[in-house]
């Protein structure tokens, strides 16, 4: 006898009809994507996507000084952006003066009280120079756990000599703050009146790699947090410069520490040529002086004439 076939429906109209499970909803999902990172969400999903899928294998690289450039630009860059664009607001000028190529040094005026100009600047220079700005910071930022790691990997190296020349020699942007924590430590009153610059060893570097100096001015940093006393006998005991006191820190305890939004303005003015001087240049104290006294003053004066522009600290 041949075999019946097994699981045929003789009448297809009396077969029970079963609802296929609820699928997702792509129209709705390709709407919320819209809505939380705009129009060209999906763009960026995709890049989150392979950024992790590179992370997982491994398939990255990092550089001799420890610089993540991938981490840079897929985490850390786009955190700071909705702090630099939406809450300070910051207007930039001067960017064609950044050299689109070749080694180059800016030189900014630090305040704030917590460096985040360093931060700013650098996420400034990302998006409208379209180049990567290598940073020199203090030996207590590598020093700090957890801060020291994620620097590197963010691009900053120690404030060296030695370091400011490879990256310099090699062709990359390196930006220095020479005031140091005598920058972002001063009090409020003495705003905008610029500290020391050291002993020029960033224009020495310049002068020995032959790059341009651009002087960079930054207003708005300085009223984030209004620096009106410090608690010396504390920041000794730590180990630090300083430990702040604001109108709402430690009052407000954590609360105090979130910035204030304060108008920014960031000018970069025209380069400083360093190439014409003569071999041994960077030798001389005395022209180091009087080049580092020249960036100093440019950046001082270009601050006053900001200050002049700008139409409130909040607006």
């Amino acid at each position: 006898m041949p075999a019946e076939p097994v699981g045929v429906v003789e009448d297809v109209e009396d077969a029970p009809v079963t609802e296929a499970p609820p699928g997702l909803d792509f129209a709705g999902l390709e709407r919320v994507v819209r809505e939380l990172f705009g129009e060209d969400g999906e763009r960026r999903v995709a890049e989150w996507l392979a950024f992790l899928r590179r992370r997982l294998s491994g398939n990255y690289e990092v550089d001799e000084f420890g610089y993540d450039a991938d981490l840079t630009d897929q985490v850390l860059l786009p955190v700071l952006r909705p702090l630099a664009e939406k809450w300070f607001r910051v207007e930039v000028r001067g960017v064609e003066n950044i050299p689109s190529d070749g080694g180059a040094l800016i030189v900014a005026n630090h305040s704030g009280t917590m460096p985040l100009d360093g931060l700013v600047t650098q996420l400034i220079v990302a998006d409208h120079a379209h180049r990567p700005l290598r940073t020199l910071a203090a030996d207590l930022v590598f020093q700090t756990p957890f801060v020291g790691e994620l620097a590197r990997k963010g691009g900053a190296t120690l404030a060296s000599n030695d370091d400011a020349e490879r990256l310099l020699g090699r062709g990359d942007l390196v930006g220095v703050w020479p005031e140091g924590f005598k920058g972002i430590g001063k009090p409020f009153s003495e705003r905008y009146k610029l500290q020391r610059f050291g002993r020029g060893g960033f224009v020495s570097a310049a002068m020995r790699t032959g790059v341009p100096i651009v002087p960079c001015s930054i207003v708005g940093a300085e009223e984030i947090y209004p620096l009106v006393g410090n608690i010396a006998s504390l920041a000794r005991l730590l180990g630090v410069p300083y430990i702040p006191i604001t109108p709402f820190f430690p009052l407000l305890g954590p609360l105090g520490l979130i910035p204030l939004p304060s108008k920014w303005l960031i000018e970069f003015g025209e380069p400083i040529r360093t190439d014409d001087f003569a071999d041994g240049a960077a030798d001389d104290p005395m022209l180091v002086f009087n080049v580092t006294d020249q960036v100093r003053e440019t950046i001082q004066q270009t601050l006053y004439a900001l200050l002049m522009q700008r139409r409130s600290v909040f607006f």
